[in-house]
């Protein structure tokens, strides 16, 4: 298990353009499990209520099981490892399942699972933050 920190971006920009008391900032912090086997974020229902994040649509997310399910896709989250941020969006599961984090943010985040000692650490290639790959088309 991964201590995770996900912060309501809505409301610091809300914040920071004098809308919203700086201590009104919807923020906590959880417990996910590192998947790399999965894809992306995924929040259960009751996390993604008290942190007020924006639906955008429904998809279909395969889980582990092979089974297809509709899954709410909220946005507006600031995800927070390991002292390295990101906005992303996330999956919403039911109230109560597990939090987990998937290759998509480790990539960006551009942190290291070491299976050895059960824990997820940033790219020591990189120790001042996250250096992402891209391609320039001309």
């Amino acid at each position: 298990m991964q201590k995770i920190k996900i912060t309501n971006s809505a409301d610091v920009v809300r914040a920071q353009d004098g809308n919203l008391a700086p201590d009104r900032v919807r923020s906590m912090e959880i417990d996910a499990l590192i998947d790399t086997g999965a894809t992306t974020l995924v929040l259960p229902a009751d996390v993604v209520a008290k942190m007020g994040f924006a639906q955008l649509e429904v998809r279909k997310l395969r889980l582990a099981d092979g089974s297809l399910v509709d899954a709410p896709r909220v946005t507006n989250i600031r995800l927070e490892i390991c002292g390295r941020d990101m906005l992303t969006s996330a999956y919403v599961m039911p109230a109560g399942s597990m939090a987990l984090v998937g290759q998509i943010p480790l990539e960006e985040l551009d942190l290291i699972v070491d299976p050895r000692r059960q824990e997820l650490r940033p790219n020591p290639e990189h120790p001042d933050g996250p250096v992402l790959d891209a391609l320039l088309a001309a």
